[in-house]
């Protein structure tokens, strides 16, 4: 059985601190990943419901996106044996666990926007 890892010692150790850091961004990397969680912390939705809510985003990248983070647990396919085959997404447990955390970037982001802007 594997040792589980605390907080404090990835704290205490700087290279696990910078592992914790870079594992984390390489599920998370990308200009897309955010969006697409962000729109499924919501509830599950459809390919197109999804890229109706993130603007700009191509439906070759938005597939790719989704796979990547399908691999890395993130996201879960449920393909519904209907006609037409219906196919939703939607966040695993622990991605859902991924809500405080966008919301502390989404206050971050809202703060920084409008000290930039007021320069």
């Amino acid at each position: 059985m594997r040792k589980s890892i605390s907080i404090r010692d990835v704290k205490s150790c700087p290279i696990q601190y910078v592992l914790a850091i870079n594992d984390t961004l390489n599920v998370f990397s990308g200009k897309w990943k955010m969006p697409i969680i962000g729109t499924l912390l919501f509830n599950k939705k459809r390919f197109t419901e999804i890229q109706r809510n993130i603007p700009n985003i191509t439906p070759r990248m938005l597939s790719k996106e989704l796979k990547d983070l399908e691999v890395n647990g993130i996201v879960t396919r449920t393909v519904y044996d209907s006609i037409p085959v219906t196919v939703e997404y939607e966040l695993t447990d622990s991605a859902q666990q991924l809500a405080d955390v966008v919301d502390k970037m989404l206050e971050w982001g809202m703060q920084h926007r409008a000290k930039s802007l007021a320069r």
